[in-house]
């Protein structure tokens, strides 16, 4: 039987944005290729002719979420500047959707365990965002790239410890302190 043409792409897009949620919301670990595949609207045999491996269906899977993070940085850098993208970034909206979000939030004790192909990978683009970032600081920064790693563990940690507790008010204070914590860091540079 053949199909059209662009069905093989498009199925393959499919995979990827389903498995990007799943792993964001669930964690890479709890989530089985079946259950991707049955998300998709695919049987189990379909993922084998798109990916060799569930490992390279992360590593392309985290390569498209951070490509994604960077032009979200971008547009925030070009619409407010960084405090527009720490606004952002530590929104209750961001917060409350994790299938959607930061892949670091979500991932990144689950990263540290993947093939060093994969951590490589997550090296190039974390490097990418910081770069990003720095460039933004103020002139006179002595270590730009130091802050703006300090700015990214601000975030990225503020963000986990926001999704992790029970209960709104907490969580929006805790939002709300890495937010001055992080604009400390901008203001001390």
């Amino acid at each position: 039987m053949r199909y059209e043409k662009g069905r093989k792409d498009a199925s393959r897009g499919r995979i990827l944005e389903v498995a990007a949620e799943r792993f964001r919301k669930n964690g890479i670990a709890a989530s089985g290729l079946a259950t991707i595949m049955g998300d998709a609207g695919l049987t189990n045999g379909a993922f084998y002719p798109h990916f060799q491996s569930k490992a390279a269906l992360v590593r392309e899977t985290v390569a498209a979420a951070l490509e994604d993070q960077s032009d979200e940085i971008r547009q925030a850098l070009a619409s407010g500047g960084l405090a527009m993208a720490i606004d952002t970034y530590l929104s209750a909206a961001h917060r409350d959707n994790p299938g959607k979000g930061c892949a670091s939030a979500a991932l990144l004790a689950e990263i540290a365990r993947e093939p060093p192909e994969t951590r490589q990978l997550y090296t190039e683009r974390l490097l990418t965002q910081v770069h990003q970032v720095s460039v933004e600081l103020p002139p006179q920064t002595p270590d730009p790239e130091g802050v703006a790693f300090a700015i990214f563990a601000t975030l990225i940690g503020t963000l986990q410890l926001a999704r992790a507790v029970e209960g709104t008010e907490l969580s929006d204070r805790i939002l709300a302190a890495g937010k001055a914590a992080a604009r400390a860091l901008i203001e001390q540079s």
